[in-house]
């Protein structure tokens, strides 16, 4: 052990891990106090209005001190973790703010980003924390990230990490879903690489094995992520709800923060400012699942998310070039009309920390192999909760797919600083005349909700039935385009 003329205390402050964010509440410490740390490893993991971002430590020493325990809501720049720091200059020596990333931590976008494949699926459960047990740490020497999240960058390149003891070895989001599935991680036989557990040997764990969920008919998806094919075996299954006992309580309170504060607020925002007005269309979309089958086995799609969500994608997108005023936002200040001239796709995921809204960069210009790959990270993300805040800003026009949840339609309501939002219906079998019969076809419903202000009747109206037009007739993706 080192001594104090050997060491000097350094306390490390709560980044602004958002834009112009000022608070952050501590989800989980990943160290204890007495922990050796290394320069670059992880030490805890905090949840802003937008997302949820792991911090690193920028310096090598042993944790004195966590200043607030799991669930406290910090104020930006101030201290959460105290480092003693070896063979450093004497404290009254040291500037006192360390900075809060490590130096060579490149400044990225977001669309450049592809994100780490380590989700904890959607269990219902996964907003509760449970106790630590004992005195047990949890691991203090995960690397997964790099970089801490300063100014709206996330941690997106994770490559494994390094483990001490007789811990065993995952990542920091495989560990989170072991605790909401209640897996013991030493119980869990590892798959991966060296030894490291994936997701997928965490859901192998839980017993009794729970039979997949079934998908929307007509649809197959992955229910809490809007607009997701099942992956196969692997895909995360909704944990079993636990037992809830209220001891007699009459109601229970949930403080309101983070993610679903600011969602609500965006969303009380939104709904008494822009005058909404949401019109139908109900359409035989048969030709397009049978596209959506063909694209499945089309090798330029290999490897890619192939759902009825990425051909409506696609069908909005066209829709919105041939009617380019859809795309446009309400400058109150102004008191302009700002049209688009590029468009980046919303698309609403539910996570476990709330509904979330991030958007495909420049979605206009993308190919449909190219639009698939992103709508797949897009949602990878936001399943792993890593979704940056950068994701979320700059959306033009939202997608958001009821029909996983088994719904027909809805009245969305629009995403602030908007001007349309589609919702999408689950696709079944109805009967429905064709060719002058009635036969069974695949059917389904159509919202777009608009701001009354900057779009009318007319033009919504155009908007909605080309996108109906196309999902009819898939070829329109071509002759209109």
């Amino acid at each position: 052990m080192t001594t104090m003329t050997d060491t000097s205390l350094r306390e490390f402050k709560m980044p602004d891990v958002g834009e112009g964010l000022t608070e952050a509440e501590i989800l989980k410490w990943y160290v204890q106090p007495g922990d050796t740390v290394t320069d670059g490893q992880v030490v805890c993991e905090v949840e802003t209005a937008k997302a949820a971002v792991e911090l690193p430590i920028p310096y090598d020493g042993v944790v004195r001190e966590l200043r607030f325990p799991e669930g406290t809501t910090v104020d930006v720049g101030t201290s959460i973790i105290a480092v003693a720091v070896e063979g450093a200059a004497p404290a009254k020596e040291e500037p006192a703010p360390p900075k809060p990333a490590p130096a060579p931590a490149p400044k990225k976008t977001a669309e450049g980003r592809k994100p780490v494949l380590v989700g904890y699926g959607v269990a219902e459960s996964s907003t509760k924390r449970r106790p630590r047990k004992g005195a047990v740490a949890p691991p203090a020497e995960d690397t997964l990230y790099a970089a801490t999240a300063i100014q709206g960058e996330l941690n997106g390149h994770g490559h494994g990490q390094v483990s001490v003891g007789r811990r065993p070895l995952a990542k920091p989001p495989v560990r989170k879903l072991a605790k909401d599935l209640g897996v013991d991680l030493a119980t869990v036989t590892p798959s991966g690489p060296d030894g490291v557990i994936t997701r997928e040997d965490v859901h192998a764990a839980v017993s009794p094995p729970k039979a997949p969920e079934p998908g929307v008919p007509g649809v197959p998806g992955v229910p809490g992520v809007p607009g997701v094919e099942a992956p196969g075996p692997a895909a995360p299954a909704v944990a079993p709800a636990p037992a809830v006992s209220y001891d007699g309580a009459r109601e229970t309170r949930i403080p309101v923060k983070g993610v679903r504060k600011a969602t609500a607020a965006a969303m009380v925002g939104s709904a008494f400012t822009a005058p909404h007005v949401t019109e139908f269309v109900t359409v035989d979309v048969t030709r397009t699942m049978k596209l959506v089958e063909e694209l499945k086995e089309d090798k330029e799609m290999r490897g890619l998310r192939v759902n009825p969500l990425l051909l409506i994608a696609k069908a909005l997108l066209v829709a919105i070039r041939r009617n380019p005023d859809i795309n446009a936002s309400w400058d109150e200040a102004a008191q302009e009309i700002v049209v688009k001239h590029y468009v980046n796709l919303g698309i609403a995921a539910a996570t476990p920390r709330g509904l979330i809204v991030p958007n495909i960069k420049d979605a206009h210009a993308k190919t449909l192999p190219q639009l698939a790959e992103s709508l797949g990270e897009l949602v990878s993300t936001a399943r792993d909760g890593k979704t940056s805040p950068a994701a979320m800003q700059g959306g033009t026009v939202t997608i958001t797919n009821v029909g996983v949840f088994g719904i027909d339609t809805g009245t969305p309501i629009l995403n602030p600083g908007e001007s349309a939002i589609l919702a999408v219906g689950t696709i079944r079998l109805q009967p429905w005349v064709h060719k002058g019969k009635v036969k069974p076809r695949q059917v389904t419903t159509l919202a777009l909700s608009f701001d009354h202000r900057l779009v009318d009747g007319e033009l919504g109206s155009k908007v909605l039935s080309d996108v109906a037009a196309i999902l009819e007739q898939p070829k329109r993706l071509i002759t209109w385009a």
